[in-house]
């Protein structure tokens, strides 16, 4: 026992040492370690993004559409100007926005790497408003600005490393077989659970950026806790231990916290018109 846990030791220190890049994720602060690029990532996820087009629907309600790009926009232009803000300008040539509304009536929205967002019909019912939209848009958004797609290949790639560095080190011991299967195993369900905690907590840490990225552009983050409400009624999240997403009540007790947070950012946006000038919360 002493051995295999000298061993697992071992495997843990290659692991982590192991090639990469340390960056922070803007907003939380938190470091991350990325043993991919930025141009790999962007190649896999374009690539993805534009086979998926292929095969998609546009959606045909023009109002719909209309509002999901310029929410969209309004986001981006908010995420742009804090990241150039904040020392981070090269990060800005990283995104080719597009905001895309399809048919389908899944109670879904997704964003690729470099800024390709896709909203599902299904999730206009729930979101009913445009500031709640921004709510969404806002936590696909922080995905990709997190580099979460990144982090989760990195993630991947420490297993697997793992995985073979464990092969060999028990045949250099001397360790039967089964023995060496039994640490793969160890290794194999530990990294399940922390690959999928890992997910809750990016969900947790873009569901905090959105929030954020929400209020910059001028969308008022109270909205947050109504919609998150509506999506716990209509049973669109999952408790289970491996969820990738945080419980509703967690979520919401969250977003709670956070919306204070939210509120120094948020001022509401004015609108121009032909006659006047008029302020709306949206």
């Amino acid at each position: 026992m002493r051995k295999i846990k000298l061993l697992m030791g071992v495997v843990i220190v290659a692991i982590f040492t192991s090639c990469g890049t340390t960056s922070q994720v803007p907003v939380t602060g938190r470091k991350q370690r990325l043993v991919v690029s930025d141009e790999q990532v962007m190649s896999l996820s374009n690539q993805e993004y534009q086979s998926y087009m292929k095969s998609a629907k546009i959606s045909t309600n023009a109002t719909n559409t209309a509002m999901v790009k310029r929410c969209g926009q309004r986001l981006a232009s908010a995420v742009e100007s804090y990241l150039r803000s904040n020392g981070l300008a090269n990060e800005v040539s990283n995104y080719k926005w597009e905001f895309n509304l399809v048919q389908n009536n899944q109670v879904n929205a997704f964003c690729m790497p470099g800024g390709k967002i896709v909203v599902y019909e299904g999730i206009l019912p729930v979101t009913q408003d445009e500031a709640s939209l921004a709510i969404v848009l806002g936590h696909e958004i922080a995905h990709a600005v997190a580099k979460h797609s990144a982090e989760r290949i990195s993630n991947e790639y420490k297993k697997q490393t793992g995985l073979q560095i464990i092969g060999g080190v028990a045949s250099a011991a001397g360790m039967g077989p089964n023995t060496a299967n039994v640490m793969s195993s160890i290794l194999g369900v530990g990294t399940k659970a922390w690959t999928s905690g890992f997910s809750r907590s990016q969900e947790s840490e873009a569901d905090h950026i959105g929030l954020i990225f929400a209020a910059m552009a001028g969308y008022d983050p109270q909205v947050a806790m109504a919609f998150w409400q509506r999506m716990a009624a209509a049973g669109n999240s999952s408790n289970s231990i491996f969820s990738d997403h945080p419980s509703d009540e967690k979520r919401i007790k969250q977003i709670q916290g956070w919306i204070p947070e939210a509120q120094k950012y948020y001022k509401p946006v004015t609108t121009t018109t032909t006659n006047k000038v008029t302020t709306k919360k949206k």
